[in-house]
């Protein structure tokens, strides 16, 4: 019966879903009536639950709000319009595409898809009207940008939540992820965009008079991409250092404990405070305004992500795990490919990425604890897999639409090509890279 109870559990997600129930209610519903269903004795699940509670935010409480902080001053400061139009000017207009994919790069790895993306929209009407290109020549890359970072690159909070799913280790997550991302975000963005500039597109009114600020009041320029992308390189440099050095070396015990993706995100938004806020006279208590208007804008997030931690935990406790790596072999599908097939098909129902990501989560991290799979490869499989076949289910498909004023035909030739093309390549990337480290 184990296989009609989560296939049960899946289309009472989906149902509630179509319901408006909220993802955090829907998942913890469903997450209690699967493991009593599977025979779960009352007491054995509410300790499930506090586990799962306590399993996922312990690895990502911090994380994510950390996150969220840096994005907000970023925003607001004005260092992310700084990053976009010293890349823009500094590339040229024949490279226009590439200013901005490097800048939705940038901006999207500590950002929420929808929150990267109302940055950047007044930036891509601003290049618009500024250079006379067609809109989408400009639009497929920022979008392909912050689609790709939310795959595949921590400290991103897509992936960060798979990591501490699959217990896996985050440097080399990021450096799988970057070989895959780069290839995949140049083929959906710039070469996608080019193939779609005859496309129209209106303006909204919102963006139809608006003027860039000022450059003398934006943050400087250095410090503005040091700030952006310090929790990158500090976990970068990490990485490294296991390499190079002797468990043993100062240096390395140094570099390890900077690049935790906590302490590196600390250490970003702290420079952030004072170089963005303080030094440029702000009140100690207006920048700590812009922080809890960023983690209250996450809130609902952390608390969707928690709900996905409890259905994870809920199948591997009820013995779920044996019975769905065994039916993995038995479907003589490779686990890599299964979570992918998992997560896309969860992704074209649900319409959220970061529910179908969740959910496909705790369905195959029993094939991670058998040690068959790389737990890095798996998180980068379910996060290509979440951006499968993107459509009118989706809020970020009706967000495109309505900003750039597309018809449903154009959305689905430009915003869903996109987000399968991603999804595919991801998968692609992910295969690739597993003949090289078994």
């Amino acid at each position: 019966m184990t296989f009609p109870i989560i296939i049960f559990a899946i289309a009472l997600q989906v149902f509630l879903t179509i319901k408006k129930v909220s993802p955090f209610l829907s998942l913890l519903i469903v997450a209690i009536l699967t493991g009593l269903l599977l025979g779960m004795q009352p007491a054995a699940l509410l300790v499930s639950i506090e586990k799962g509670v306590g399993s996922t935010l312990g690895g990502l409480a911090l994380i994510i709000c950390l996150g969220a902080i840096l994005g907000k001053i970023l925003e607001i400061s004005g260092a992310a319009e700084q990053i976009s139009s010293t890349l823009i000017k500094s590339l040229g207009e024949k490279n226009i595409q590439w200013s901005v994919l490097i800048t939705g790069f940038l901006i999207g790895i500590p950002l929420f898809y929808s929150a990267g993306f109302i940055i950047l929209v007044p930036l891509v009407f601003s290049i618009g009207r500024r250079t006379g290109l067609p809109l989408l020549y400009i639009v497929m890359p920022m979008a392909a940008s912050l689609s790709t970072t939310h795959c595949f690159l921590p400290p991103h909070p897509g992936p960060v939540v798979l990591v501490n799913a699959f217990h896996a280790n985050m440097g080399q997550t990021l450096m799988y992820g970057l070989m895959i991302a780069i290839p995949t975000v140049i083929i959906a963005g710039p070469f996608l965009g080019n193939l779609l500039k005859g496309i129209k597109t209106g303006v909204p009114e919102l963006f139809g008079t608006s003027k860039v600020a000022a450059e003398t009041t934006l943050p400087p320029v250095l410090t503005s991409f040091c700030i952006a992308l310090s929790p990158v390189l500090l976990i970068t440099f990490s990485v490294i250092a296991n390499i190079i050095f002797a468990k043993e070396n100062s240096f390395r015990i140094l570099l390890s404990f900077i690049g935790d993706s906590t302490i590196a995100l600390l250490i970003a938004v702290l420079a952030a405070v004072y170089f963005f806020g303080l030094k440029r006279k702000k009140s100690m208590h207006e920048i700590m305004q812009w922080s809890n208007e960023a983690i209250a804008g996450i809130s609902v997030i952390v608390l969707i992500i928690t709900s996905g931690g409890v259905f994870k935990q809920v199948l591997i406790d009820s013995g779920t795990g044996a019975y769905i790596a065994s039916f993995s072999s038995k479907l003589d599908m490779p686990p890599l490919l299964f979570a992918w097939v998992i997560t896309a098909l969860l992704r074209v129902t649900l319409g959220s990425a970061t529910v179908a990501g969740l959910t496909a989560a705790g369905i195959v991290a029993p094939l991670v604890l058998t040690g068959n799979v790389s737990p890095e490869l798996m998180v980068l499989a379910v996060g290509a897999g979440s951006v499968f076949g993107s459509h009118i289910n989706d809020s970020g498909f009706w967000m495109y639409k309505e900003f750039f004023k597309l018809s449903l035909k154009q959305t689905l030739l430009s915003w869903t090509v996109m987000e399968t093309l991603i999804s595919i390549l991801g998968l692609i990337g992910v295969s690739i890279i597993q003949l090289f480290i078994k």
